[in-house]
């Protein structure tokens, strides 16, 4: 016995000395930090001029998205495509619709409506690989694949949606079954029929929408807090998508003027919840907060290729991020899906292909610049920006391939902007800037694109053979500047995002303002 314990010593000796310093080395291990969560809240049909961080006359008092601004950055120019359902297939991909094929609301090539998240990578997807949970509330509107699909990837949803839509998903007509009044209608607002994580899900008629959906959310992060597991929580609200509609802090006054700051003022306090939640929870330093809406207010410029058609409000906030503020830089939704994938871990050389580029490095001050220029769309037009001239109102398709050039400097709205012709100095520099640009990304809509010869494309084309009155619809700028007198037509101004001002006739048949030229740049 004496013989074992003295081997066994020996044998042990050595090891117990090492105690102390192993003990040590594993205090020192450093523990790997917890993923960030994301919110990222989308607004409906909304300019930038809307809300108060933008600085534009006519702005609905915004605290809640003026604050995240004011703690990370706001772009003053970030395009989307001109529609809902282009601009959601984008940021949900990171690829232009020169690949994807989703062009505008009516013209989805490559089968795209069909099959675009089966050839191109959704970020919910991989975020729910990399170990997130992933949950979407609100108005999907982005190609016939369901976003709990396996190629899609949220996790949880709840979707308005219509009750012919609901009866295709769950085989259950609601009305029919007696869960929903025949009389009940299909508002996003008021009672909406949604669906929950495949179940129907009723409310009522004093039940507002937005505020159900937001619950839910708020519902999933609190679980997903408790759990230890980062989250994304996607909100594609439905504000402020028409029909302009009371919201539950409405007064009596029924103006749309009036209605329509309260759905922009409702959409604000919902932010404002989402942030208060995370604060509850104890996440608030390890959240990102992600605001920006799909295109252009409806009733100016939504469906169009000029720049208020696709310039969307774009803030973002979270660790790590600099308190920039307003920045001059460019970004458009191509830069969504790389940015959600870098925030989670996903470097982008681990990415697939797109063609958006993440927005990190700018945000967290590794890099002061970002991009040389941006892209958008609206079906067969396009837009393009650079950080000192706009090409707008371009389509080869309908004739138009000059399209209209503006030297912008460092001005973000178009009252201040110069339309340039051949003879103007520094035409042929940013004549040549923009066909380079163009050649360098695949073909748009032009007069021999394969969608075209489709039944799809047939259709499109026979519903739209006058190409001289598409052509004024898709690319006419008669709402920009808008020529209405100052303090006169509010909600013209609420609407367009654009700053009022009286005109005072024409020169070259651009209007003349009351302003001095040129405006200095709001700080």
């Amino acid at each position: 016995m004496r013989t074992f314990l003295s081997r066994s010593f020996r044998t042990l000796l050595p090891l117990l000395c090492l105690a102390p310093t192993l003990s040590r080395g594993l205090e020192r291990a450093p523990t790997p930090p917890k993923k960030p969560n994301i919110i990222f809240i989308l607004a409906d049909d909304i300019s930038p001029g809307s809300f108060s961080c933008y600085g534009e006359n006519g702005a609905v008092p915004t605290p809640h998205i003026d604050r995240i601004a004011k703690t990370g950055v706001q772009f003053e120019t970030c395009f989307a495509p001109a529609s809902c359902g282009p601009s959601r297939a984008l940021l949900m991909t990171g690829t232009y619709a020169n690949t994807t094929g989703a062009f505008s609301n009516k013209i989805w090539a490559f089968e795209s409506r069909r099959v675009l998240f089966q050839r191109h990578t959704s970020w919910a997807k991989l975020l729910g690989e990399a170990g997130y949970a992933t949950a979407i509330a609100g108005k999907w509107h982005c190609n016939r694949s369901n976003p709990w699909s396996r190629e899609v990837g949220f996790d949880e949803y709840c979707l308005w949606e219509n009750t012919g839509r609901i009866k295709t998903i769950l085989g259950t007509d609601p009305v029919a079954a007696g869960l929903r009044n025949k009389d009940a209608g299909e508002d996003r607002y008021w009672n909406s029929p949604m669906i929950r994580n495949g179940e129907y899900y009723g409310t009522g008629p004093d039940v507002y929408g937005p505020d159900a959906r937001c619950d839910f959310l708020l519902d999933f992060m609190d679980r997903k807090t408790k759990e230890n597991t980062p989250f994304v929580a996607y909100w594609p609200t439905v504000l402020v998508h028409g029909p302009i509609a009371r919201t539950p802090n409405s007064g009596e006054n029924t103006s749309d003027e009036v209605r329509f700051r309260e759905m922009v003022e409702y959409l604000d306090l919902l932010v404002g919840r989402m942030v208060e939640k995370t604060k509850d929870l104890g996440i608030y330093e390890n959240t990102w907060f992600i605001f920006g809406s799909d295109n252009g207010t409806a009733r100016i410029a939504k469906n169009r290729g000029i720049e208020s058609g696709v310039r969307v409000p774009f803030v973002l906030s979270g660790p790590g991020v600099a308190a920039r503020g307003k920045t001059l830089e460019l970004t458009d939704y191509s830069d969504i899906a790389p940015t959600l994938l870098e925030i989670g871990g996903i470097r982008p050389e681990a990415q697939p292909e797109m063609d958006g580029k993440s927005l990190v490095p700018f945000l967290t001050e590794k890099t002061d610049s970002h991009r040389d220029w941006i892209y958008s769309y609206a079906g067969p037009a396009q837009v393009l920006r650079t950080k000192t001239h706009l090409l707008e109102a371009r389509s080869e398709f309908l004739g138009k391939e000059q399209g209209r050039l503006y030297f912008t400097g460092n001005w973000r709205q178009k009252a201040n902007y110069r339309q340039l012709d051949a003879r103007a100095p520094g035409y042929p520099d940013a004549r040549q800037n923009f066909t380079e640009i163009l050649n360098s990304i695949p073909s748009h809509l032009c007069r021999d694109h394969s969608y075209w010869s489709t039944e799809a494309g047939k259709e499109w084309l026979a519903e739209n053979s006058n190409l001289e009155k598409l052509a004024t619809k898709l690319l006419d700028d008669d709402n920009e500047p808008i020529a209405e007198p100052a303090g006169n037509g509010l909600i013209g101004s609420i609407l367009s995002g654009l700053i009022f001002y009286e005109r005072r006739g024409t020169r070259n048949g651009h209007p003349l303002f009351l302003f001095p030229y040129p405006r200095q740049y709001p700080h």
